[in-house]
């Protein structure tokens, strides 16, 4: 996956240039005796040159050692088209996997992809989309969570408008739609759908006393995640019990500091409903130390199915996001459009389900 700070560009010292320095396009012209604009028409094969000069052209390049810059040319907006994918974080496993799909679809489809992380400065965000809408990009993917406000809405609503004036999009994914009649494409994922089957299988199962380990309040992730839960517990004819809801960060170290909290409390639970695979291992760790064993006296429940989650044991049951396919969808979508194909839309909402495996069983007083 090619980033903004790779250099990649070409080869080592040559008979035209300096010793230790780059060849460049104009060591090529001045070995071939032509000029750079006809360097550049040879080696983008899109304008009639004549075989001789062609051959001297191609001599030089293999003297010289020369390898064209595909990222510089895209950069450049000539030559490679490219598709940036903006993310808070590339070390999240989930964003990983978004970032994966997004540059298989894009390297099958003869694109560049550019990899930003912003890790959540939105000042860093607005100077890439600034720097895309420049350089004239196929678009620019922003993933993840966020606080859903008025300001964000707004916000999305400029980027869109700003890259649709120079013919690029902007691609949410991840995210939910901002609003009607903007130039916007909405990749998504049955968020909250998700974690009700998830509570649905626990519930289903036996268990009334499930710890919610939640994400941020207002964070539309998080937001979404309970949704759900709240919903599976309502079509049980249960209420949330404010004991058992907790809201945190979704980090590993907040899973395990928060079921030490509700061991301490000695709060009564049966169940535990990590919103996230990263949230569960914390809070695996947590049960363990407590002598608590999974599933015998605590079934547990992650959000993502991450790949770790099938190598944990128990191994984990969890809410398979199909997030490589989420990256491939949100370029296939832009580029389609941009090739007058497809007819997909410009919102699209993938499905979710639970992965059942071995750390979730009837709580210990039912019957299995």
């Amino acid at each position: 996956m090619a980033t903004t700070g790779s250099k990649k560009t070409v080869s080592a010292a040559s008979p035209g240039g300096a010793p230790g320095r780059r060849s460049t396009i104009r060591d090529v012209a001045r070995q071939a005796g032509v000029s750079v604009a006809t360097v550049s028409r040879v080696l983008a094969g899109n304008y009639p040159v004549t075989h001789s000069t062609r051959t001297k052209v191609l001599r030089a390049v293999r003297q010289l050692d020369y390898v064209a810059n595909a990222h510089a040319k895209a950069l450049a907006g000539s030559g490679v088209e490219t598709i940036a994918l903006v993310l808070d974080d590339i070390t999240w496993p989930a964003f990983a996997q978004i970032g994966a799909g997004v540059e298989q679809e894009a390297a099958r489809r003869g694109r560049l992809c550019l990899v930003c992380t912003t890790q959540g400065d939105q000042q860093r965000e607005l100077a890439v989309v600034n720097l895309m809408r420049e350089q004239h990009a196929a678009a620019v993917i922003l993933v993840g969570g966020l606080q859903y406000t008025a300001e964000y809405r707004e916000r999305m609503g400029r980027f869109a408008r700003s890259l649709d004036s120079v013919g690029s999009r902007l691609v949410l994914c991840g995210r939910p739609p901002i609003g009607e009649g903007l130039p916007v494409t909405v990749v998504e994922y049955d968020n909250e759908g998700g974690a009700y089957v998830a509570t649905a299988h626990l519930l289903g199962a036996g268990h009334r006393r499930i710890l919610f380990l939640g994400g941020e309040r207002g964070q539309s992730t998080a937001t979404g995640r309970l949704a759900g839960h709240e919903r599976a517990l309502a079509a049980y004819g249960l209420e949330p019990d404010p004991e058992l809801l907790t809201y945190a960060d979704f980090s590993r170290e907040s899973g395990l500091r928060r079921v030490r909290e509700a061991v301490r409390a000695s709060t009564s639970f049966t169940a535990v409903f990590a919103a996230t695979d990263m949230v569960a291992l914390g809070a695996l760790e947590g049960l363990r130390e407590a002598g608590l064993r999974v599933p015998e006296d605590v079934s547990l429940v992650g959000y993502d199915d991450i790949p770790v989650a099938r190598e944990l044991t128990p191994r984990l049951t969890t809410v398979h996001v199909p997030f490589d396919e989420l990256g491939r969808t949100a370029a296939r979508l832009v580029l389609d459009r941009r090739e007058g194909v497809g007819g997909g839309g410009d919102r699209v909402l993938l499905g979710t389900h639970v992965s059942i495996r071995d750390s979730t069983a009837p709580p210990p007083a039912a019957p299995r």
